[in-house]
This record gives C-alpha cells, structure tokens and sequence, in this order.
C-alpha cells in the first residue's frame, strides 16, 4: 500500500510541473495534495520547520507571478485591458492550439486589445512581447519554486 501511495505522491509532484504549462491544473495545490497524502496516510510526521517553508514558498508562488506580470506590463507600457487579455488568452490558449496556444494567443489578445487602445503597431508588438516575456519568467520562476518544495518535502522525507 505504502508503494501505491508513494506513486500516487511522485505523480502529484510531476503534475504539478505539467501545471505551469497547463494552467488550469492547479500546479501548487497537487505539491500540497501529495505531502498531505504522506502526512496522512504514510503517517510520518513533518516538522514544523517544513510546513512552515512550503507554506511561505507557496506565498512566493502567486508573488512571482503577479511581480513578474506586472514588471513586464509595466516596462513595455501595457494597459489594464491588455493585462487581462493575457490573462484570458492564457486560459483560451490552453484549449486553442495546444501547447503553443498558450503563447500564441495571448500574444494575439494583448496586440489586438493595445492596438484598440490607439497604441500604434510596433507599440502594441512590443507589449505583446513583453506579456509574452511576463508569461514565461513567471513560469520559470514558478517552476524553480515548485522544484524547492517538493526538494525540501523529500530532504524532510530522508533525514527527519
């Protein structure tokens, strides 16, 4: 039983890389499902020192994302309704094109939508670039996170 479960806990741990690609799965909240499955049902305690670091890192997470978002916004004079562009032409190009949907579309939206905002072409083309730039460092950022977690989670596992 222990194996099945340690499958099942290794399995969450991939998917949740499988998230920063996909962002409609919850890449964050499958590190925390396999932990708990270990806490719970391996029932191994872990110490209050990791808790407390994957609950911070977890804080990093969603941090990274909005910092690196917005920078990018920001430096390359992006408007509110081409930073929600992106946001909708990520969950659209999940299901358009995948996987180079998820780049392309919203590459597209945030043109489109700065262009509407009487950007002029190479303006509009920069900011489009520049959320397409925010999406990938956010994610890189994410998975560098994601990456200590689940390294720390396995360091408790060992030698506590």
């Amino acid at each position: 039983m222990e194996t099945i479960l340690w499958i099942i806990i290794i399995a969450c741990f991939i998917i949740s890389f499988v998230g920063l690609i996909y962002p409609i799965i919850p890449a964050v909240l499958m590190i925390w499902i396999g932990v708990a499955l270990y806490h719970f049902f391996i029932l191994s305690e872990i110490t209050w020192w990791t808790w407390s670091t994957l609950i911070v890192l977890t804080i990093f997470i969603f941090a990274a994302d909005y910092a690196a978002s917005m920078y990018f916004v920001k430096k390359y004079g992006g408007s509110k309704w081409g930073s929600r562009a992106a946001a909708v032409g990520i969950i659209a190009g999940i299901f358009v094109f995948p996987p180079f949907g998820i780049l392309l579309v919203p590459f597209a939206l945030v043109l489109l939508i700065e262009l509407t905002q009487g950007n002029d072409f190479s303006q509009s083309l920069k900011i489009a670039f520049g959320t397409l730039l925010a999406f990938l460092s956010s994610t890189f950022a994410k998975g560098l996170i994601q990456l200590l977690m689940i390294l720390l989670f396995f360091v408790n596992v060992w030698f506590f």
